[in-house]
């Protein structure tokens, strides 16, 4: 059994409103990151300098050398950038969330106080501001453990929420394996928050962005000038703030480094976004344990049963009788490459149909024939199955009259001795007259291109009997 891990369908086509309190069209989540004494030095135990984030063009770790120009720029973070912000989101009285490098918190005390006196949400950014792509799970695991436990001798209380940021692939499982946080945010695939079940713990994510971020300033092709950040995140502020107000609010999170949008320069755009949005109604900024609270009280997170994690057999039971009287095509489908975005009707109908697809002509053949009659002998027996019975009632085909029955009844006869297999419909998309229609206009039709329309019509019964149980 082959699955794929990856989910490409999120909240799906109908993503929820937010919800916002107040009604708000817009919730805007500051994060500063805090990482001036946490990044690569030999000071720390390194093997080499630190070489990301910087106005350093080109940069390069140093192997076995302190590297002075970075270090100066990380310190000019800590020293002015921070307290030039720290001015900015105070004065607006403006919630930020912090994503605090453990150790670096550790080096700056003054900083450490100005946050918590101001009130801002003091959330982990990992113990140290390295890479952790190549990191040992256990490793990993360890230094995770070492970052809860300096975080709460630093701060008082234990971090409720988790970014990394230069994570592994195990990073977002082992945060979550933690079961102490309201939300870890080391995602960057969608405008809302959403659950990620492991085992039988449900875990909040709140995802992150790397593109309304400052980093941008430090990357190619990237800001040149504050007024091109201001743009950025105005253009993107519009965009959201238009869906708040068509019924379908978002979340915008905006990324910032001390040593970064501390410049003046760059500063000046993040002021006058901050001027824009704080002209408009309606926008909220929260800090994102209030997002998480909030989430978790307005959208808890509801378990289904997932198609993708089914066994053979129970996705055989669940799905065999979607082709009607046809098992084998769950059967097959269950073998296929499932993942999360086969949790939901569009995913199973695809897989379904896939094997469908792929059958011989004898086996598509046997699908049709395995269709009951329009209103005949089986409907009056009432031996339809219950899925037939339910379609064949929409369209009132169980209360015919007597000329209408043996309407039917002859058309079902002139059909099936010309095609082979029986007249097939989607009935739940007609109406009785309109099948009556269609039924004297198909039945002229060659074989070939009703083996063919009648193979769609297959599906689109499939289609909708997946969507009466699956989201």
């Amino acid at each position: 059994m082959t699955r794929y891990p990856r989910d490409f369908r999120g909240h799906g086509p109908d993503a929820p409103d937010a919800g916002w309190p107040g009604g708000a069209k817009i919730a805007i989540s500051l994060v500063l990151n805090y990482e001036e004494g946490g990044e690569n030095n030999l000071l720390h135990g390194d093997a080499q300098s630190e070489a990301f984030l910087s106005d350093i063009a080109g940069a390069a770790p140093w192997p076995g050398q302190r590297h002075w120009n970075m270090e100066s720029i990380y310190d000019y973070g800590a020293r002015a950038g921070f307290w030039r912000l720290h001015r900015l989101f105070t004065a607006r009285g403006l919630p930020v969330t912090v994503y605090g490098v453990t150790s670096a918190l550790a080096r700056n005390p003054e900083q450490l106080a100005a946050m918590q006196a101001a009130g801002w949400e003091i959330a982990s950014h990992g113990l140290k501001w390295v890479d952790h792509r190549d990191m040992a799970e256990d490793e990993e695991r360890a230094q995770i453990a070492d970052s809860f436990r300096l975080h709460e001798e630093l701060t008082g209380a234990p971090p409720q929420g988790w970014y990394t940021g230069r994570c592994s692939m195990n990073t977002v499982r082992l945060t979550a394996e933690s079961r102490k946080l309201a939300w870890i945010s080391d995602t960057y695939d969608d405008d809302l928050p959403y659950w990620l079940a492991l085992g039988d713990h449900d875990q909040l994510v709140i995802p992150y962005t790397l593109e309304a971020n400052d980093m941008r300033f430090a990357t190619a092709p990237g800001y040149i000038t504050g007024e091109q950040f201001f743009q950025y995140l105005k253009d993107t502020f519009d965009v959201l703030y238009a869906e708040g107000e068509a019924g379908r609010a978002k979340m915008f999170s905006i990324g910032l480094h001390n040593r970064l949008i501390g410049r003046p320069g760059k500063f000046a755009g993040l002021q006058r976004f901050l001027d824009y949005a704080q002209t408009h109604d309606g926008v909220w900024f929260p800090r994102r344990i209030d997002i998480a609270r909030h989430w978790a009280a307005t959208h808890p997170h509801r378990r289904f049963e997932r198609p993708s994690q089914m066994s053979r057999a129970r996705f055989t039971a669940c799905f065999g009788s979607i082709f009607e009287h046809s098992p084998w095509i769950a059967d097959r489908a269950h073998a296929l490459e499932l993942g999360p975005a086969h949790d939901c009707a569009a995913g199973v109908h695809s897989a379904l149909t896939r094997m469908f697809r792929s059958a011989t002509p004898a086996e598509k053949l046997g699908v049709l024939r395995a269709h009951p009659d329009l209103a005949g002998k089986l409907a009056a027996a009432k031996r339809l199955t219950p899925d037939s019975a339910a379609e064949q009632a929409s369209a009132a085909l169980d209360a015919l009259t007597d000329a209408e029955r043996a309407a039917f009844e002859r058309l079902n006869t002139d059909y099936v001795a010309k095609h082979g297999f029986p007249f097939i419909i989607a009935v739940r998309d007609h109406s009785k007259d309109s099948i009556l229609a269609a039924f004297h206009a198909r039945i002229a039709n060659d074989t070939a291109t009703e083996f063919t329309t009648a193979c769609a019509q297959v599906e689109r019964i499939a289609a909708l009997r997946l969507k009466d149980i699956l989201p």
